[in-house]
């Protein structure tokens, strides 16, 4: 991905929902102008959820999601309806398509799910050429996917919605400002991805960017020459990994902390993972700890998830703990085993989808934090790395430091 693309994860997710042959794809077609889902008069033609990266005017970069028909029957029609269940909690907006001009128990037990959820829903009444009589709710759209009627209507009704779930807020508003410099400590080891710097580090170094402020790169080797060359630095920021090298280079009084913290506070959960975190210290043998992903890829031998983390858990706590392993777009679904869920920064996941999961689990009664938080906090450096964030300072103070 190059640095002037809007990752996935911070594009507003719209998905489109509803019975099988109401014109879901069609739809999609139309409005993204591109035969983007296969369109067929056989019902269920739409199995695997179908997504596309898009712009729309006037509220940018988003991805328009095709749902399989959640009236599909069948065994694997219902594999289908469960796939099309798992991305009602990684949307933020909903199009519910109807095709015959009525709103089934189907629709209404939709649009019920996305009130528990506080997802915004539009009604899309597909199939307008038909003459089908059709009495609109409020907020509804009246479509035809067959002759491109309404969808200036349809379009409008995203922009507005859509709107809602927009995030304006950057990851160092409050942290920097125009002028100052920040040392960004970037290794580049066996897990850095070729050619590339990770979804984080992007996003910091594209904000400091904005703020009109200088970053300097470089890695662990490299720190304490940059620090001397620029002795009213702001800010050092650090992958995790490195955290326990980097803290012994810069001097005390010069705020350091984590991409993993800084995203963990951008996503909203980094009070659940400071409190989630401790549960390290209850820790007992045989006790289960989940170590999630919420991507997949392939493990080397030096990878933080399957080996850096467990074996930093084992010497911290000298128990004899359960390791399981989880990748994906789907987490485990019962956690009642688990005494703790250590998961990724969740870079590829949106922030209703990190959120979904954070949720999952301590609706379970399982403490959940992620990866940088836990090496942070297992290297006694998570009180100096959050008391540099206003809402943390006290909390900060309590943690072990070494």
């Amino acid at each position: 991905m190059s640095m002037n693309e809007t990752p996935s994860s911070e594009r507003v997710q719209i998905g489109f929902f509803g019975r099988r042959n109401a014109g879901k794809s069609s739809v999609i077609n139309r409005l993204t102008g591109q035969s983007l889902s296969v369109v067929s008069d056989v019902p269920g033609t739409t199995t695997d959820p179908v997504r596309k990266a898009m712009e729309i005017h006037g509220l940018g970069p988003c991805v328009v999601i095709d749902t399989a028909g959640l009236d599909d029957v069948g065994e694997l029609g219902a594999l289908r309806v469960q796939k099309t269940k798992d991305m009602m909690d990684r949307i933020d907006l909903a199009v519910i398509v109807i095709g015959d001009g009525k709103i089934s128990p189907d629709e209404k037990e939709l649009q019920t799910r996305f009130a528990q959820k506080n997802i915004p829903v539009i009604l899309c009444f597909n199939k307008q050429d038909l003459g089908l009589p059709v009495s609109l709710p409020e907020d509804a759209v009246q479509v035809s996917a067959e002759t491109g009627y309404g969808f200036d209507e349809l379009t409008h009704a995203i922009r507005v919605r859509a709107k809602e779930k927009i995030r304006t807020a950057g990851m160092l508003d409050d942290l920097i400002t125009k002028n100052d410099t920040v040392i960004l400590v970037i290794p580049m080891d066996a897990e850095a991805p070729k050619g590339r710097i990770i979804l984080p580090q992007q996003m910091v170094l594209h904000e400091i960017l904005l703020h009109h402020a200088s970053a300097c790169v470089c890695q662990t080797e490299e720190l304490a020459d940059v620090l001397n060359q620029n002795p009213d630095c702001r800010l050092v920021i650090t992958d995790s990994q490195a955290f326990y090298r980097v803290k012994d280079i810069v001097p005390d009084n010069v705020p350091l902390t984590s991409f993993s913290i800084l995203m963990a506070r951008y996503r909203g959960y980094l009070k659940a993972a400071v409190e989630g975190v401790q549960e390290i210290e209850k820790l007992t043998d045989g006790d289960t700890v989940l170590v999630a992903e919420g991507c997949t890829h392939r493990r080397t031998c030096g990878d933080i998830g399957s080996v850096k983390i467990p074996a930093l858990l084992k010497k911290y706590t000298g128990r004899k703990l359960n390791i399981e392993l989880s990748s994906g777009s789907t987490m485990k679904e019962d956690l009642s085993s688990c005494r703790l869920v250590i998961h990724c920064g969740g870079c590829v996941l949106n922030d209703r989808e990190m959120a979904s999961r954070r949720d999952h689990a301590i609706r379970q009664g399982t403490p959940i934090t992620n990866y940088g938080i836990a090496v942070s906090y297992m290297r006694g450096i998570l009180g100096r790395s959050l008391r540099m964030l206003p809402e943390f300072a006290e909390l900060a103070a309590e943690l072990p430091t070494v």
